[in-house]
């Protein structure tokens, strides 16, 4: 009886042990680090100084977890449309789907569940708070992530701007949700600085000796060409920030918390340019995870920000 019972159930710690597996591997197809881009989403509530409220905060929460389900489903599906062309590329070959540690069918339906569930939250918080433009945001960013998918990807120039968009639509989110409204230096700030890393991630892909495989936009680009739109966003950038950070200056005693933050933004922008030419940017999520000057460079810029703006 004892041993067959044992015989029974000996089959089912594989069975158990695979089923663990594939859901790590799906996990990992969601790419969670590249979760650390919706935190753009709460740039304009803290710049507006309504992080604070109760109400703003949720708001924030709703945006960036819709934000981050709707970017797990496209890479999802993404995967499902490129799983032949990675399989032949040395870096992307061993990404779940390509692999084949997530069966095809196992993430599009999970591709789908991701989708409907972040166009649920924004619907629901577009019901509740009768402000309908974080559902807008949300569908012009799938939109956009599903054009570059199908066709923008291939265009010279129409990538970078796509996936540069697609960082402008994240911070444009956390606004809307919450009801602040956009000042032209926070726009302008993050669309240049949208382009910067993104023009940074061309740049370090294009170093890499398989670069052009099933890349066809990429082939279009040299390295001198993107070293000069990456010098251009970055000196317009530091400009831009420096006219909002000096803004009011001296004028009723105003705090030099905001000046005083022109000093890790510009050592932030410095630092990123070396690592960008020392072939690092390919993957910007692991530069900010594993950076330490960097990672020192953005505090002290949130806190001297923060201070400016709470303390203000």
């Amino acid at each position: 009886m004892d041993a067959a019972g044992t015989d029974a159930w000996a089959p089912a710690a594989p069975e158990a042990g695979r089923g663990t597996g594939t859901a790590r591997a799906l996990l990992r197809a969601c790419r969670p680090k590249q979760w650390l881009k919706n935190l753009l989403v709460f740039a304009a509530p803290g710049a507006a100084g309504v992080l604070g409220e109760p109400a703003a905060l949720a708001w924030s929460l709703v945006a960036f977890a819709a934000f981050c389900l709707a970017a797990s489903g496209t890479y999802l599906l993404n995967d499902v449309l490129d799983a032949e062309a990675d399989r032949a590329h040395e870096r992307k070959r061993h990404r779940p789907v390509a692999s084949g540690a997530v069966p095809v069918p196992l993430a599009l339906a999970a591709g789908a569940a991701a989708l409907t569930a972040s166009l649920a939250a924004a619907a629901a918080a577009a019901v509740v708070t009768g402000r309908f433009a974080l559902l807008a945001v949300l569908v012009g960013y799938l939109v956009l992530t599903t054009a570059y998918t199908l066709v923008l990807k291939r265009v010279t120039i129409a990538d970078i701007v796509a996936v540069a968009g697609c960082h402008v639509l994240r911070a444009l989110a956390g606004g809307v949700a919450v009801g602040v409204p956009f000042t032209s230096w926070f726009l302008i700030v993050v669309s240049l600085a949208a382009l910067l890393v993104v023009v940074g991630k061309r740049e370090a892909e294009l170093r890499n000796p398989h670069a052009g495989d099933g890349r066809t936009a990429l082939r279009g680009y040299s390295r001198s060409y993107l070293v000069q739109i990456r010098t251009m966003a970055s000196a317009a950038m530091i400009v831009t920030y420096c006219l909002w950070a000096l803004e009011g200056q001296g004028e009723g005693g105003v705090p030099p918390f905001h000046a005083a933050s022109i000093v890790p933004f510009i050592v932030f922008v410095l630092r990123y340019h070396l690592l960008v030419d020392r072939g690092v940017g390919e993957e910007p999520e692991e530069i900010a995870l594993r950076d330490r000057p960097l990672q020192l460079c953005l505090l002290g810029l949130a806190a001297l920000v923060g201070l400016g703006v709470y303390a203000g």
